[in-house]
């Protein structure tokens, strides 16, 4: 594809997710792969990660504009329009390319008749540059209102943090592979390769001062560094694996937290990584093997282990449970559209079937670590508190670092990590 079509790339991209509910980790990659430019590929990710993050505030200034709404096949040159706002309004593209190359777009979106209104529509954005409205708190923190709501009754002192920490661009996370060598060794290595970064605050953690290609990482295809979000990286400290000891990883793809626990404790008895979608599991196999760690594989239903699986019970068992996906929206701003209020409920339900089921296969006296990347109460203290509530064999250990009983919530922005939910959970012997 040549550089002209980026902006149609990106009208058909935010199309496919806005519209048709596809996922924007399916559907950019897929356009990227038509482009030969390295600057391309950036451009088009800047422009649809960027519409999706000031979507909102951009659905204003384009129907604003517009004598009758476009329907139908002519729904891509709306999204198109909104391409164009994006770039006038949020980044340094001059303004005669964001013209030029949207007007060109539009014939390769085989829409010629539609040049006049797409040219027309953005001379005048540019030309009259009204100000961003304000009228709504879906406007001002370009958010949907269901979970402005949500955020607001969950924290009502921070719930503008968290709106603002979603629409920023994330910061670049790696984990230390401490089975090849120290974080200190490796700190000191970037330093060499001119790569600035500091600790995180989990022990394998490290942030990077700017995003950078793997490629210029000393050592990734040998596997001595990960990229992973310094939030997520508390799973497997958490979960504090011990020598000998039989793990499961629930939920486990793509398999990040999997290799971490590998990591961490070499000496394992065995680890079982279980996931319901086998495309997925493709990428536990890949990243196994570029970390050169094993462990054994399975496609199965965490709902419903017994079915697929009759192995003896586990030590420690790590629960990446499905979730909204609400804390990680920085990174993911498709899940603002994506994601519905109705789906909560479901989501919870789903939650509850895995935990209760996964409690069977823990040994007395085992660990077992509930964690979501939701800032929702429902998916994460409510839930554990319902499960305590009738469970008579576990008992909630209280996680250090600002913890209180019922887990630990951290939530976006805060250290800079994605935000995500911990809670550990040990199993006792109940007296006959």
């Amino acid at each position: 594809m040549s550089r002209t079509n980026v902006r149609a790339a990106a009208a058909q991209v935010c199309f496919a997710v806005i519209d048709n509910g596809q996922s924007l980790s399916r559907e950019l990659p897929r356009h990227q792969q038509t482009l030969a430019n390295g600057k391309d590929k950036a451009l088009l990710a800047e422009l649809c990660y960027g519409v999706l993050r000031q979507l909102v505030q951009l659905e204003r200034l384009i129907s604003d504009r517009l004598q009758n709404p476009l329907k139908g096949k002519k729904r891509v040159i709306h999204h198109l329009l909104l391409v164009g706002a994006y770039q006038l309004y949020y980044t340094r593209v001059p303004v005669h390319a964001a013209l030029s190359e949207s007007v060109e777009a539009t014939r390769k979106l085989k829409a010629p008749g539609m040049t006049k209104l797409v040219n027309g529509v953005l001379r005048q954005l540019e030309r009259e540059r009204p100000e961003l409205s304000q009228d709504s708190p879906s406007l001002t923190y370009n958010h949907p209102g269901w979970l402005i709501k949500s955020l607001q009754q969950a924290y009502p002192d921070q719930w503008q943090q968290v709106l603002e920490a979603n629409n920023q661009r994330p910061p670049m996370w790696l984990r230390n592979n401490a089975s090849l060598q120290s974080r200190e060794q490796y700190l000191q290595e970037l330093q060499q390769a001119d790569i600035a970064a500091s600790a995180g605050d989990s022990q394998d953690a490290i942030l990077l001062e700017a995003p950078t290609d793997v490629a210029n990482l000393p050592g990734f295809d040998a596997g001595r560094v990960s990229v992973q979000d310094g939030a997520a990286q508390w799973a497997a400290e958490l979960l504090d694996a011990q020598p000998g000891e039989r793990v499961l990883d629930a939920c486990a793809a793509p398999g990040g937290k999997t290799c971490h626990i590998l990591e961490r404790q070499p000496q394992l008895a065995s680890l079982l990584a279980v996931d319901f979608d086998g495309e997925r599991l493709k990428r536990v196999h890949q990243n196994l093997a570029r970390l050169n760690l094993q462990a054994e594989v399975l496609q199965a239903d965490a709902s419903n282990l017994n079915a697929s699986y009759d192995g003896e019970q586990f030590d420690r068992i790590l629960l990446d449970a499905p979730c909204s996906a609400t804390g990680v929206i920085r990174r993911h701003p498709d899940i603002k559209w994506l994601r519905r209020a109705s789906d909560i409920d479901e989501l919870v339900l789903l939650q509850q079937q895995i935990l209760e089921h996964l409690w069977q296969w823990l040994k007395p006296g085992g660990t077992l670590v509930y964690a979501t990347c939701s800032v929702l109460p429902q998916e994460n203290e409510r839930q554990i508190k319902a499960f305590a509530e009738k469970t008579d064999d576990v008992r909630i250990e209280a996680i250090t670092a600002g913890s209180d009983t019922l887990g630990w919530q951290l939530l976006p922005g805060k250290a800079q990590t994605d935000g995500f939910y911990y809670a550990k959970l040990v199993k006792q012997s109940v007296p006959a």
